[in-house]
Order: C-alpha cells, then structure tokens, then sequence
C-alpha cells in the first residue's frame, strides 16, 4: 500500500474506492447465503477499517487525513447541533426493533465501521489528493464521487428501490458537501466519522412502517435544506484552512 501511496496519491484513493464498492456488492449475495444479514459486510468492513487505520497510524498520517481533535472550537461549529438533527434524522418516523439479535449486531459493526471507511477514502484519501492541486475540484469531485457511489445500491442486492435509492443520493451529496466544509476548515475528520457512523447505525432502528414514497421525499428536503443551511453558515463563518 505505501508504495501505490507514495507513487500516486489519488490512484491510491481510487483503488480503496473500488475495493470498497467491489466487496460491498460481494458481501450482498454472501449475506443470503450466510443467513444472517450484513454478515460478510461486516467482515469485510471490519478489515477495512483495521487495515486503513494501521496504514495511516504507521505511516504518520493521522493528522494529515484529519484523524484528531478539530482546530476551530466547537462554538465556532455551532456546537454541531445541526449534525445531532441530521444524524438522528433515521429515528423521525419513531423506532422499530429488529427481532433478530445477530441481524442486529451485524448492521450495527458494518454501519459503524462504513462511517470511518467511507469518510477516509472519500473525505481523507480523494479529497486530499485532489486538492493538492485544485481545492475547487477537490471538493466538488469529492462530494459528488461520494453521493453517486450510493448508485452501487441499485445492483448489489440490496433490494433498495429506485426512488429510495435516488433519495439517498441526493442527500449523500449534500452532507458530502458540508463533510468537506466541516474537515477542510476544522481540520478534523472525526466529526464527520462520528456523524456518518451515527447516520448509519440508527438506520439499524429506522421504523419504515408507513412510511410512504410522499413522506420519504419530503423527509430528506428538510434534511437536505438542514445540511444546506448548515453548510452555508460554516462557509460565510469560518477561516479557510
């Protein structure tokens, strides 16, 4: 890895984002035959984050992909209230229990382990690695990149809907946006781990029962105009990195 790393910085951040989406459309299919659900995602997110973390520590990478304590106080981030309504934006249509304990515990490893993974190879490896030479490009690309990648849904077995699936883009794309905006000015990638991780992980509590196609689309406008305004504030309130 340090070798790719060294040689070229974003083919190295575009090889980790393969092999994310190639073992996440693997895991799919494993999972029905396993019989328990997120089984081999968990896995194989499990490794992930073991191997991208040992890489980045040994390597002294921490502070370099935003791996410690942010440099702007949290007042200056409003407190990241806003990121508390967005990440706690699974649970507004109530709770739901899934019965089955080992279903459970496996979405939970794989959702809390996406959060690091996804944010380090779209937020720390890409986004870095374009900067370097247009922080513009970076941070559209990045953002982007990370809201389309969501496509990978459709056609891995997930049994996501079209318009669920669409949804769900449009406000990865978002949040990608104001993730950048939190990382690039404050330095710290661990609010946007934090916030990801608890994005995906109440997921695993979602209550989905009546919860129509109308109600859907309006619930992810207001997190959209949530994560927007949120993003604006930041942009107009805090110095450049």
């Amino acid at each position: 890895m340090k070798k790719l790393y060294e040689k070229n910085e974003l083919t190295f951040a575009i090889v980790w984002i393969v092999i994310y989406c190639v073992l996440q459309s693997v895991a799919n299919p494993l999972n029905d035959k396993i019989g328990i659900k997120y089984s081999a995602s968990a896995v194989f997110c499990i490794l992930q984050t073991i191997l991208l973390f040992a890489f980045v520590r040994k390597n002294n990478l921490l502070e370099c992909y935003g791996l410690c304590k942010p440099s702007v106080p949290a007042r200056r981030f409003l407190y990241y209230v806003p990121l508390i309504i967005i990440a706690t934006g699974n649970l507004w249509n109530g709770l739901a229990v899934n019965p089955s304990l080992p279903d459970t515990l496996c979405h939970i490893a794989c959702m809390l382990c996406v959060g690091f993974v996804e944010e380090l190879i779209f937020r720390g490896f890409l986004f870095k690695a374009i900067a370097k030479e247009d922080i513009k490009s970076a941070v559209i690309i990045s953002s982007l990149t990370f809201g389309i990648g969501h496509l990978i849904n459709l056609f891995n077995g997930s049994g996501m809907d079209l318009v669920s699936n669409l949804c769900q883009i449009c406000l990865a794309m978002a949040i990608g946006f104001l993730f950048v905006t939190i990382f690039y000015r404050g330095r710290s990638l661990l609010p946007c781990v934090i916030t990801h991780a608890a994005i995906n992980t109440l997921s695993t509590f979602a209550n989905k029962a009546g919860f129509t196609t109308e109600k859907q689309i309006i619930h992810i406008l207001v997190m959209i105009f949530i994560t927007v305004a949120y993003n604006v504030i930041l942009t107009k309130t805090l110095p450049k990195s």
